[in-house]
This record gives structure tokens, C-alpha cells and sequence, in this order.
């Protein structure tokens, strides 16, 4: 089917869901270990806990890929499955920081991410849907900016309590600060207003044979054969998506190890300190969310100038240099002593960021087949939680046992996986 182009404003309806979705990403990102050591989990733990999170995408994107593939209703194919993701995540953001002990507090985060992939997967499908092969790179780059516009606010939101309304920042030991609970609801209301605006402002291409669509899906249908077909599909990976795997595995894994110890990084290293009712912790706590916002922020502004520079050199090209700027972002952690000076080192991870966000996208969607976008965006996901559950599996016992119980040491592993993964870059094929 010949696509048209879409203007500018039809896909910034399409993508404007994602800015949601960050508040939520960007919250859990910024805030669960904080949470977690405020409710007792220590260093070498806290990996452990955050295995949830991955482990949930690499269970429910391929199967929410699969299922959407075959869906056609009066919301159409995708967008079912972002209103049902976005009403359970905006209850797993509402209950999470009123965790009562630290299993609740896991089991949340369990739902909360679960919820989160259910919207986020039919989004990355929904671009190559719609839009024609020319304008994906800039379908991807708008979701980039939303992604970051949506968690600049949302990882500064602890900070802009605390330090704009005057919003207490402690809390007695084993509970969660009223900065951190009245962010977390402010999240639960942006991620289901945004994803509603885009459900209820964009419309979906019906399948172009609605009765060979219809017979399909009675042929296909079952759990059974759903889980054969994603594995058919896996096996049956095109080249490019192989090579861009290794790419996806080293910059996920550099991305979850910020994830988890910038917190305990920054308040250890550079604050000096350890306990979580601390007032020192705890502005090293709000400064990071900062610092996720800086990242965030210098990602949306760069979103829309990497297509453009795509353009004139490769998106392999793009991509690289960003990885590269990013690990140097990871590893100058080490080095810096004063917070404010890590607002540089974000400048690095923000570009990084922005090109994961879009580039492997775009150049992803050109190698698949149009029948199964949905089934094979899932798959890829593969190579997101993989090195997230590797990271959660491993960094633990690493920190632990070889790097001192210094947080510090991860994020320098972290930089090390950003390099490698620039590196793989020049052996994918970038093929339409």
C-alpha cells in the first residue's frame, strides 16, 4: 500500500503519547532506588530488584507485538493497547512510592513496567505503519523529542517540590518523601492524558484485505501458535536486525547500569553519603534527578538536528559519534568532584540517548516486512532487556565482590559498553 506523507502535526499527534510514557519511565528511572534504599535494600541488592523491569519487556512486547498485528477495531490495530498499558501504568505510579515494605515496592515496579511495555511497543510499530519509508527517521526523531521533553520534567519533579513549593524532602526511615509521592502522581496524570491524545486524535490504515485479515487471524489464533510464530520470526531475523542486536545489547547494558547506580554514585562518591534519611542523600538524590533531566533535555533538543545530520553523512555515522559521546559522558563521572560539573558529562549521554531513541529505529524498519512490524518491533526489544537483566544479573555481584562496593565503578563499566557498542556500528548494514 502507498503511504502518504503526513504533515507535521499528524505525527506529532502520533508520537505525542510518548511523552507520557517517559513520566513514567523517567519517575522509575530516576526515583525506584532511591526508593528502595529508603526502604532497606542494600548496594549490591538493588541490581537484583530492578531485574523485574526487564525481565517483564522481554515477556510482553513480543506477545503485545504479536496480538496487535492482528487486532483491527474501532480504535484500530495499535492504539487498543495504548490506553490499556497507560491505565494500568498510571495506577502503578499512584501506588508505588505508598509501598509499605520493600517487596511491595518490587512488585510494583514489576506491574508498573509490565504496563508501561503494553503502550510503548504498538507506539515504535504504529511509525512504521503509518509513515512512509522517508519520513520514519523523522517519526523516530519526534518520539525521541517526547521522550525527552516528558522526562526533563518528570526527573525534576522531586527537585521542583523541594526546592520551588517548599515540599518537605525527608521522611522518617522506611518512608518515601512527599517530593518523591506527589511526583509520582503528577506522572500517573500526564501518562494517561498524552497517551489519550494521541488514541483519540490519529487514525490507523485498516488492513488492506479486511476478509484475508479476519481468516488469518482465526487461522493463527491461540497462544500456542502465537508464541511458534514469534519464534519462527526469531529464527528467520533479517541481517541487519542481527548485527543492530549487538549494537542494542552494549548500549542497554551502559544505559541500565546509569539507570541503577547513578543514585548511590553520586550520593556516595560525590555527596559523601550513604544513609537514605540523610539531608546530604537526599540532595544528592533530587540533584540526580536533575541530572536525568539535563540528559533528557539535551536529547529532545538534538532529536530533530540528528535526522538532519543523518542526512548529510549516514545514520550509522550519527549513531556511532553519539555512542562515543556518550561513553566519555559515563566515564567522566569518575573524575568530577563537583555536581554542578556533571552537567557536562549529561550533555554526552543526552546525544547518546537521542540516537538510541531513533536511529536503530529507522534504520530497523526498513528491513522488516510491513505484516509483521508489531511482531518483529517486539523481538527487538529482545535486545533492550537481555543486557538489562545481564547488568541486573551481574553488576551486583560485580560491584560487590571486585569493585569495592563503590558504585562508581559501574557507571566506568557502563562508559566501557557504550564505546564497544559504537564500534559494532560499523558492521551493520543500513538497507530500505
Amino acid at each position: 500500500m502507498l503511504k502518504k506523507r503526513l504533515s507535521f502535526w499528524q505525527v506529532w499527534n502520533m508520537s505525542f503519547g510518548f511523552l507520557g510514557i517517559q513520566f513514567g519511565f523517567a519517575l522509575q528511572n530516576a526515583n525506584v532506588s532511591r526508593i528502595f534504599e529508603t526502604l532497606g535494600a542494600s548496594i549490591d541488592e538493588i541490581p537484583i530488584l530492578w531485574i523485574a523491569a526487564p525481565a517483564t519487556g522481554l515477556i510482553v512486547q513480543p506477545i503485545i507485538g504479536y496480538l496487535s498485528d492482528r487486532t483491527w477495531g474501532k480504535l484500530g490495530r495499535r492504539r487498543p493497547y495504548f490506553l490499556v498499558g497507560a491505565i494500568l501504568a498510571s495506577l502503578g505510579l499512584i501506588i508505588m512510592p505508598n509501598s509499605p515494605a520493600l517487596w511491595v515496592a518490587a512488585g510494583m515496579l514489576w506491574m508498573m513496567d509490565a504496563s508501561i511495555n503494553i503502550s510503548m511497543e504498538p507506539f515504535r510499530a504504529l511509525v512504521a505503519d503509518i509513515l512512509p519509508s522517508d519520513q520514519r527517521t523523522t517519526g523516530f526523531a519526534v518520539q525521541s523529542f517526547f521522550i525527552g521533553t516528558g522526562a526533563i520534567v518528570a526527573s525534576a519533579l522531586p527537585y521542583i517540590f523541594t526546592n520551588w513549593l517548599g515540599i518537605s524532602n525527608t521522611a522518617p526511615q522506611g518512608e518515601i518523601p512527599p517530593s518523591v509521592r506527589y511526583s509520582f502522581y503528577v506522572g500517573a496524570f500526564a501518562f494517561i492524558s498524552a497517551v489519550g491524545w494521541t488514541v483519540f486524535r490519529t487514525k490507523e490504515y485498516p488492513p488492506e484485505d479486511i476478509e484475508l485479515f479476519e481468516r488469518n487471524k482465526i487461522e493463527n489464533k491461540g497462544l500456542v501458535k502465537g508464541v511458534i510464530e514469534i519464534f519462527r520470526s526469531f529464527l528467520e531475523m533479517p541481517k541487519t536486525m542481527v548485527q543492530l542486536a549487538f549494537v542494542q545489547f552494549f548500549s542497554w547494558f551502559a544505559l541500565f547500569a546509569m539507570w541503577i547506580y547513578s543514585t548511590p554514585a553520586v550520593t556516595h562518591h560525590i555527596y559523601g553519603a550513604s544513609d537514605p534519611t540523610s539531608t546530604s542523600y537526599n540532595e544528592g538524590a533530587n540533584w540526580v534527578g536533575i541530572l536525568f533531566a539535563v540528559y533528557n533535555g539535551f536529547a529532545a533538543l538534538t532529536a530533530f538536528l540528528i535526522p538532519w545530520i543523518a542526512k548529510k553523512t549516514s545514520r550509522k555515522t550519527v549513531h556511532m559519534i553519539s555512542l562515543i559521546f556518550g561513553g566519555l559522558g559515563l566515564i567522566s563521572f569518575y573524575f568530577i568532584k563537583d555536581p554542578n560539573l556533571l552537567l557536562i558529562s549529561e550533555l554526552g549521554i543526552g546525544l547518546a540517548w537521542a540516537s538510541i531513541l531513533s536511529m536503530p529505529y529507522a534504520i530497523l524498519a526498513g528491513s522488516i516486512p510491513s505484516d509483521k512490524m508489531g511482531v518483529y518491533m517486539g523481538i527487538f526489544n529482545f535486545f533492550i532487556v537481555i543486557p538489562q537483566i545481564t547488568a541486573a544479573a551481574i553488576l551486583g555481584f560485580l560491584v560487590r565482590h571486585f569493585m569495592g562496593n563503590e558504585a562508581i565503578y559501574a557507571l566506568l563499566a557502563g562508559g566501557v559498553s557504550m564505546f564497544i557498542a559504537a564500534l559494532l556500528v560499523m558492521f551493520v548494514n543500513d538497507v530500505d
